[in-house]
């Protein structure tokens, strides 16, 4: 689960899907969606993990359906 956690960050700010993510030493995590946007502390590589899926389940949502 680390190593997919450890990945998730580095994707989701190049696609811009976030402005930062970054680890602390205590095992925890800040999140900013906006550039100016308030910071939010994330428990460790699960909630990087749900973040992620929560991501990707908004953004399949959002666009039509192409099969």
């Amino acid at each position: 689960m680390a190593t997919e956690a450890a990945a998730s960050p580095t994707v989701l700010v190049r696609w811009h899907l976030v402005h930062s993510l970054v680890p602390v030493p205590t095992g925890q995590w800040l999140v900013q969606h906006k550039p100016k946007g308030s910071v939010q502390v994330l428990e460790g590589p699960a909630a990087v993990l749900i973040l992620t899926a929560s991501i990707t389940r908004q953004l399949r949502t959002a666009r039509p359906h192409s099969r």
